[in-house]
């Protein structure tokens, strides 16, 4: 696979990939068939990664590392080396669907509540013909501390022998998770997407084209899940835009 050169956003080491060339290094990682995972950051993650110690050695050990949150990349502009655009992993996650439609990959998904993960199985099927999605399991609120359930899922992914593994259940889980049981699930990509097997089920809409564009997503996910979200975006990620002052007037993070 291609290595590509580096961003320093608050001292975390990002890949500057398009989207394009991220799809291409994940097909590339496939052919190689050695367990390897991708994460996508956003302002949430960084602001995790300054003092949660086993997600930065996730990160550390993650093939790819893309830039998912428009903040990231205007802090990339605004420090002076930027990236060549948003990789975000919603998006990321589709592409890598209509790849496996083209290619033949086969997908096992994980993630989401209830029935989520069939029914977004069961819609993907139907806006990709001929997609092969093997598995789809949503796990409990225990996911990753309840060994027998970890033992069952690892169980239902090594029979359906996946290419691609969509990991869907929120940072840091899903980061932890993959860091953990990436090797041992023997899949040759695995990816931690946050919402998108909710996207895709349809449990959970998506911020309208124009709003991505803008680095609005924010506040559309915000007005969605205003009680489950208004602390992370209006007091815990302000922090990032102080981190990355201090990273280009005051030399941290260097």
């Amino acid at each position: 696979m291609h290595r590509f050169e580096k961003n320093n956003i608050c001292g975390v080491p990002i890949d500057i990939a398009s989207m394009q060339e991220t799809v291409q290094a994940v097909d590339s990682l496939i052919g190689q068939r050695k367990p390897a995972y991708v994460v996508t950051p956003n302002t949430d993650h960084i602001i995790r990664l300054q003092h949660d110690g086993i997600l930065q050695e996730a990160y550390r050990k993650a093939a790819l590392v893309v830039p998912d949150g428009m903040p990231l990349v205007w802090a990339a502009h605004f420090l002076g080396h930027p990236f060549k655009g948003r990789v975000a992993g919603s998006d990321l996650f589709f592409e890598l669907c209509a790849l496996a439609q083209a290619k033949g990959h086969k997908i096992f998904l994980l993630g989401g509540k209830g029935d989520t993960a069939r029914i977004a199985k069961e819609n993907l099927e139907k806006k990709y013909p001929g997609i092969q999605i093997v598995g789809a399991y949503s796990p409990s609120m225990n996911f990753g501390r309840d060994a027998e359930e970890n033992a069952q899922i690892l169980a239902r992914i090594g029979e359906a022998r996946p290419d691609i593994l969509f990991v869907g259940v929120g940072c840091p889980k899903q980061e932890k998770w993959l860091l953990e049981k990436c090797e041992c699930s023997g899949v040759p990509v695995s990816l931690g997407i946050g919402a998108s097997i909710d996207f895709a089920a349809g449990a959970l809409p998506r911020a309208p084209r124009w709003m991505r564009h803008y680095g609005l997503e924010w506040f559309w996910r915000l007005a969605m899940e205003p009680g489950r979200l208004w602390k992370r975006y209006l007091v815990e990620d302000m922090k990032f835009f102080w981190l990355v002052w201090q990273q280009k007037y005051q030399g941290r993070f260097s």
